[in-house]
């Protein structure tokens, strides 16, 4: 009884293997059809970090929202500014990429050299990882920007998500702290 107990038990967990690999594959398919948008506009309630900067800040002067859209939904949303110098705080920030943006008017109409980005967040597992990706990407494609930058908050939330996609602490600052992507 035994013995013939066995291959049943076997077959029934290669079965389960089977249908858990076909479920994973699955649940990532959408990050493959997946790009990234520019947006007009975000729903900054959804925002985790940052809900109280509204739409109007997030797309003034030098600065801009991205998102990652799969058949025609949003899953991840990053906002991020054009500065000249690392930013310590949001007030910072907005004065750094207002002083940027107008820098630029007067030179080459590009804003600044460096891309901070200030809020991430994803609907999505996977979501974020892959819009901080997408996002490297255009930033190494683009002839004025050279650093990615972040402003993020003092949690160990933030740190292992930038430290586990290859980021460096570059700042610890009173509010904030800044990581940087190597952009090669």
């Amino acid at each position: 009884m035994i013995q013939t107990f066995k291959p049943r038990i076997k077959a029934r967990i290669r079965k389960n293997r089977q249908i858990l690999n076909k479920n994973i594959d699955n649940f990532f398919d959408w990050i493959k059809g997946a790009k990234l948008v520019d947006l007009k506009e975000c729903n900054t309630e959804e925002d985790p970090i940052r809900p109280e900067l509204n739409n109007k800040f997030r797309t003034g002067y030098g600065r801009k929202i991205c998102g990652v859209e799969y058949k025609g939904e949003i899953h991840a949303v990053m906002c991020f500014a054009y500065t000249n110098i690392i930013p310590k705080s949001v007030e910072e920030l907005e004065k750094l990429s207002t002083d940027a943006f107008l820098q630029s008017t007067m030179r080459d109409q590009k804003g600044g050299q460096i891309a901070i980005a200030y809020t991430v967040w994803s609907k999505k597992k996977g979501g974020g990882k892959l819009i901080v990706k997408e996002v490297f990407k255009k930033i190494k494609k683009s002839n004025h920007l050279n650093r990615l930058v972040t402003l993020s908050p003092l949690t160990e939330m933030a740190t292992k998500f930038h430290e586990r996609n290859g980021a460096k602490l570059v700042q610890t600052n009173e509010n904030t702290q800044n990581f940087e992507y190597k952009v090669l």
